[in-house]
């Protein structure tokens, strides 16, 4: 029996025109980008170049350079730990949102150990240096904004004290989408930072950098069919007050040493270029698909559970931009809950699907959702929910034999608690 892959929020395949460009970088041209004595390492820095300045285009960022990662997470910490330990850092305070991916969480925990590294200002006590975090609430599963950062709660949570913001666009486990317009304009009212996750959302959404009006951008090529170990911060041009995390060598001025990924850098340009280029016919099938399995199993499952916003009927309607929609959702997101059934258990029937019941960064650990628990489910929801990624390689049969399949298992598992 074949394997049906539908954890693509997890990562995706790297597509074969993205390998294409890749290749060269591997073979005939393997210089290293910081070699100018040589013509093979000049051709390397002029690709490069050439590849910084097409993503930016596509990203719609004129007011931002580009740092090149190892991905998202390393992305993140260097806007978070970069902001905060700059040695002209005077704010202590940053704000994150509940449902936030784990790499955002788990620095606004390391950070609340850390001591500052910032100056000490006039009449400030010894106790007032240390750093501080808190958490913004989200809106409840009944919300139509279901993940979706609390406004109210947001402006009671910032202050002048506040350094930086951090929200997710596009949330990788109920793929809720943030407004972020009334974050930012709130930000720029205090003065503090703002910096958006981007990881899931760049690719499968129409996006620009400058509508955001956010200051630093993180985000990674293999959730858009790039290659993994490839990332990048955008980060504004006026505003390069970060202290570099990975120090030796001084490249890319001097805020992230290391050799430069030329072949990942070559796949990560041409992988924006194809997601952009297919983004409006793209977007409506991952849709149709998406809401295809949901009719199936809502269908075949009494008391089937959705979580995160709504999703459209199952007549789209054709739009003049197909990449945007009325929904508030991730295009190929879907999470489910099962009534009385354990997700775990259910993926275990189910071997040859791949799945998912949370982020593939806490697939390790045992407890509940942190996501699905923002948004109010208890333990015994959280725990009977699974994610669905779906994602430009999946067909329409698969879709149909992934929901065979699982209607099968569940029904199956029910015999047991019944």
């Amino acid at each position: 029996m074949r394997e049906i892959y539908l954890d693509n929020h997890a990562t995706t395949r790297v597509d074969s025109r993205v390998i294409e460009a890749m290749l060269p970088w591997m073979n005939d041209e393997f210089a290293n980008a910081g070699s100018h004595t040589h013509g093979a390492g000049r051709r390397a820095a002029a690709m490069v170049e050439q590849c910084t300045e097409r993503i930016l285009g596509l990203l719609g960022a004129p007011n931002h350079e580009l740092v090149y990662t190892s991905g998202a997470t390393e992305s993140i910490n260097l806007a978070i730990f970069g902001t905060f330990s700059h040695p002209k850092q005077t704010r202590r305070g940053l704000l994150v949102g509940l449902a936030d991916h784990r790499a955002v969480l788990d620095c606004a925990k390391r950070l609340k150990t850390l001591e500052c590294s910032g100056p000490k200002l006039s009449g400030q006590k010894l106790g007032d240096q240390s750093y501080s975090v808190d958490y913004i609430k989200v809106k409840d599963a009944t919300s139509q904004q279901a993940g979706a950062i609390d406004l109210e709660a947001f402006q009671e949570a910032l202050s002048d004290n506040v350094a930086m913001v951090s929200v997710i666009l596009g949330n990788n486990e109920i793929g809720t989408l943030q407004n972020i317009e009334p974050l930012a304009q709130a930000c720029r009212n205090v003065g503090a930072l703002l910096h958006i996750d981007a990881t899931q959302a760049i690719g499968k959404i129409d996006f620009r950098a400058a509508d955001t009006q956010a200051d630093f951008i993180s985000f990674s090529a293999h959730k858009f069919y790039g290659p993994k170990g490839i990332g990048g911060l955008l980060v504004p041009k006026d505003k390069l007050r970060l202290r570099p995390q990975i120090i030796g060598g001084g490249q890319q001025n001097n805020l992230r040493s290391g050799t430069l990924n030329t072949p990942g850098i070559a796949g990560m340009c041409r992988a924006l270029e194809v997601a952009t280029e297919d983004l409006p016919i793209e977007a409506q099938r991952l849709r149709i698909l998406r809401n295809r399995l949901w009719d199936r199993l809502f269908e075949s499952i009494e008391g089937l559970g959705l979580n995160g916003p709504p999703i459209e009927a199952r007549a789209i309607q054709p739009a003049q931009s197909p990449a945007r929609s009325c929904e508030n959702r991730l295009p190929g997101n879907l999470n489910v809950r099962f009534p009385k059934v354990e997700g775990q258990s259910l993926m275990l029937k189910v071997p040859q699907l791949a799945l998912s019941s949370g982020s593939a960064c806490s697939s390790s650990d045992p407890r509940p959702s942190h996501v699905l628990q923002a948004i109010g489910l208890n333990d015994e929801e959280a725990r009977s929910s699974l994610r669905f990624g779906i994602g430009r390689f999946n067909t329409e049969e698969e879709i149909d034999e992934a929901a065979d399949r699982i209607v099968a298992a569940y029904n199956e598992l029910r015999l047991f608690v019944a």
